[in-house]
């Protein structure tokens, strides 16, 4: 059984093996790691913060928690919205904030070799004097690391045409939960050995190993984008023109929606002049070359038509589509200002986005409940925002509610609980009605083949609690 004296030790063993620097046991800052973003996921206090600068270090960080049996918590910028990085009582919480090279960027090879705690938005600029690009983009790119984003399989805005992290990864250096340091992947074109231990990696959320290198292709710079912005009565309309976009063949760079009340949250943070006129601005780019990148963006115009766009336009002024796209990704940020924000990351068919989108609209009436809408539409990547105010435990419970709603109708509808965020902490139960008992003991099979003691970031993702036993 562990004492008051545990930690102390656990904090000594870590000193020995670690420099200088590297280990925090001060309970207040170690309460500042204790949680991501996600509102109302549980989170307990760490014991101890460690901040490697090496894989090896990473290593003894894992070794000294299977000494003592301690709980890890692989942490990158803690912008998560699944409560995938949040401390459990007494863990240790490693945090790649200080690994933050690129070692490499091989514009023969379209390859970059990084470090966990590179910032997506610094690695796509590093890319940019290559004339290469690295496509995932979160919302969040300006703060969330590659290290987060390959552990949550991040996607992005570009993702509808360009794919998500798991497409960009190559390779990976990691160390499993038996304190082994090895390397998955490859750096060639192609490759079979083996199986796909790359791709199993990405998406574990740090319940398989903890990742301490990665290799990403990398594609060349794209052409400038064409912009279509079109505004819409309802969400459902809005729907409508998505799936009419896919059913004409087109496969967009962006395909964003963004409802009245984001807007609006994002004017009054920033001022910037957004007009929020319509209930739903649909936005659609593509960046083919030449004539090509006119037609694609005529034909969403027309479908923005067909659908019943109020208004619909080719943007000729850059410095506005830029601005509009801005206001796509400071959405999230500007409703946190009103209150706390639910935020789900649901993912139906391109065909069930219209019906996915009134079925929203129902459980926010049904709930009482205010649910804001952005979407990676194109994809059918929803993010319904269910803001509640501060203190109001009534409406809490109405939002929580909602939300199990919302996975519930999604699945429905042959969807998936989870597009980019993660399982988590949050989506543990849809997690088990998507996949069911035997796919879950196959994930459990895993988890146990990789980290057979159970030490990281347990609770997570394929949890084992009573009731999935």
């Amino acid at each position: 059984m562990r004492d008051e004296v545990w930690p102390r030790e656990l904090a000594d063993e870590l000193n020995r093996r670690l420099p200088s620097g590297r280990v925090i046991t001060d309970p207040g800052v170690a309460r500042s790691y204790a949680h991501d973003e996600a509102e109302w996921a549980p989170c307990g206090l760490p014991a101890v913060v460690v901040r490697p600068r090496t894989a090896e270090e990473v290593q003894q960080v894992v070794q000294v928690c299977l000494r003592y049996g301690v709980p890890l918590i692989p942490r990158g910028a803690g912008t998560g919205l699944s409560g995938g990085a949040n401390a459990v009582d007494g863990c240790v919480v490693l945090s790649t904030e200080a690994m933050t090279a690129i070692t490499e960027i091989n514009a023969l090879e379209r390859l970059a070799v990084v470090e966990p705690g590179v910032v997506n938005e610094d690695l796509r600029t590093a890319c940019a004097e290559h004339g290469l690009w690295y496509p995932p983009d979160p919302a969040s790119a300006r703060w969330s690391t590659i290290g987060g984003n390959v552990a949550t399989n991040a996607g992005g805005l570009c993702c509808v045409k360009y794919g998500v992290t798991r497409d960009y990864v190559l390779g990976l250096q990691f160390v499993t939960g038996t304190g082994e340091l090895v390397r998955v992947g490859r750096r060639t074109a192609k490759g079979v050995a083996g199986y796909d231990l790359t791709s199993l990696l990405v998406g574990s959320e740090g319940t398989l190993g903890v990742i301490t290198e990665v290799t990403v292709r990398l594609r060349p710079r794209r052409a400038p984008d064409h912009t279509v912005a079109g505004h819409f009565a309802s969400v459902v309309d809005a729907g409508r023109a998505v799936a009419a976009v896919a059913g004409a063949g087109v496969t967009p760079s962006a395909l964003e929606l963004i409802d009245r009340h984001c807007l609006a949250a994002v004017d009054r943070w920033k001022h910037m002049g957004l007009s929020t006129e319509a209930e739903v601005v649909l936005l659609g780019r593509s960046d083919a070359p030449g004539p090509a990148g006119d037609l694609e963006a005529d034909t969403m115009l027309a479908c923005f038509e067909e659908a019943g766009a109020t208004y619909a336009v080719r943007s000729t002024d850059q410095h506005e589509a830029e601005a509009l796209f801005e206001a796509r990704r400071l959405a999230y940020p500007a409703l946190e200002r009103l209150g706390p924000v639910l935020t789900e990351d649901i993912c139906v068919p391109k065909g069930a986005v219209p019906e996915m989108l009134g079925r929203i609209d129902a459980i926010a009436a049904r709930h009482d409940t205010l649910i804001a809408n952005i979407a990676h539409a194109g994809d059918g990547n929803l993010h319904p925002l269910l803001i509640t105010p501060p203190g109001d435990d009534a409406a809490r419970d109405r939002a929580q509610a909602a939300f199990t709603d919302i996975i519930a109708e999604a699945l429905a509808l042959g969807g998936t609980v989870t597009g980019e965020h993660g399982v988590g902490l949050l989506k543990r139960d849809g997690l088990r009605d998507e996949l069911g008992p035997a796919v879950l003991a196959l994930n459990r099979a895993v988890k146990d083949a990789l980290d057979p003691r159970h030490i990281l970031n347990p609770g997570k993702v394929v949890s084992y609690t009573r009731e999935d036993s």
